[in-house]
């Protein structure tokens, strides 16, 4: 298991609240495409990582800044030498040349991995050198997609290929060094250093009123949904959930979207549909939040 575990972004989230509950731009689209397109790689990465047998510690998702500059590390891996990755899940067809990727089907140019690849290294190394620490790093691009494909593919960068992923779990299970208290100092102090940055800044304006309300799918996110005694149907993919759980998931993610928004049973109702009583929006609530106030005053909080 990962000494840090990855999580979805919250920015991530709410595009795909967004995604289903209004109309996005075209532009916005494609922002909420590209994030989770690269969130579905980076976990195709983990799946690998996670097998590994040799000691190390796995560090998922950082986000570090070093004299105003912020660099991102999407898989750090800790054993003798610290490995950094930049996992790319492009699909398709591309051409590299003079230093540019481009794609084969659209033309596009697309933004060269190895520039940013290279910063982030430069960065960590600088990074690993204010606080003393004198372990080596390598940083590689992985593309993870067994769809892609590279032409004119340079011979000297620090590129792993999809046919190249078993090769490089291999070199990380050569290790036969075991993890110590640098090590895991290390990995502590990194930790520490990660920076959470506000979901809010990119995602498009929105207003409550403008969102659709209603219970969801959790598997299939459609709002074609059946109530059946203490459980939801969904119309389209046939997906069950217990009311309890599809409640609690919609405000979590009222939340989300409206953190200065009081969590109340009429509002729940509301963000809900109104296809749940509110007896039973009031009973999940009192179950797993904190009551504050009185009668028409009562909101919940969350549990300490």
């Amino acid at each position: 298991m990962a000494y840090k575990p990855r999580s979805e972004r919250e920015e991530l989230t709410i595009f795909r609240i967004l995604n289903r509950s209004m109309n996005l731009s075209e532009e916005d689209q494609w922002t909420y495409f590209r994030l989770n397109k690269g969130f579905e790689g980076e976990l195709m990465f983990d799946s690998l990582t996670e097998q590994i047998k040799s000691e190390c510690l796995i560090l998922n998702d950082l986000l570090l800044e070093l004299n105003n500059s912020k660099f991102q590390i999407d898989t750090c891996i800790i054993q003798d030498i610290i490995y950094l990755f930049d996992v790319k899940n492009f699909e398709g067809d591309y051409c590299y040349e003079k230093g540019d990727f481009t794609s084969m089907k659209t033309s596009k140019l697309m933004q060269n991995p190895l520039d940013q690849l290279n910063r982030c290294e430069t960065l960590f190394r600088q990074l690993l050198q204010k606080y003393g620490y004198k372990l080596t790093s390598e940083a590689r691009v992985v593309f993870i997609n067994p769809d892609f494909t590279l032409y004119q593919a340079p011979k000297d960068k620090p590129i792993i290929y999809p046919t190249q992923l078993n090769t490089l779990m291999k070199k990380l299970n050569t290790w036969t060094g075991k993890i110590n208290g640098k090590h895991k100092k290390l990995a502590d102090h990194l930790i520490s250093l990660h920076q959470v940055e506000s979901p809010y800044s990119r995602v498009p304006p929105y207003k409550y009123e403008g969102l659709r309300k209603g219970l969801t799918s959790s598997c299939c996110n459609s709002f074609s949904i059946s109530v059946n005694g203490r459980k939801l149907v969904c119309d389209d993919c046939g997906s069950v959930e217990e009311i309890d759980a599809a409640v609690l998931r919609r405000v979590k993610e009222l939340k989300l979207l409206f953190p200065d928004r009081k969590i109340t049973t009429n509002g729940v109702w509301e963000w809900c549909g109104g296809v749940i009583s509110k007896k039973t929006i009031k009973r999940i609530l009192k179950n797993n939040f904190i009551t504050m106030g009185k009668k028409k005053y009562t909101y919940f909080v969350d549990l300490k």
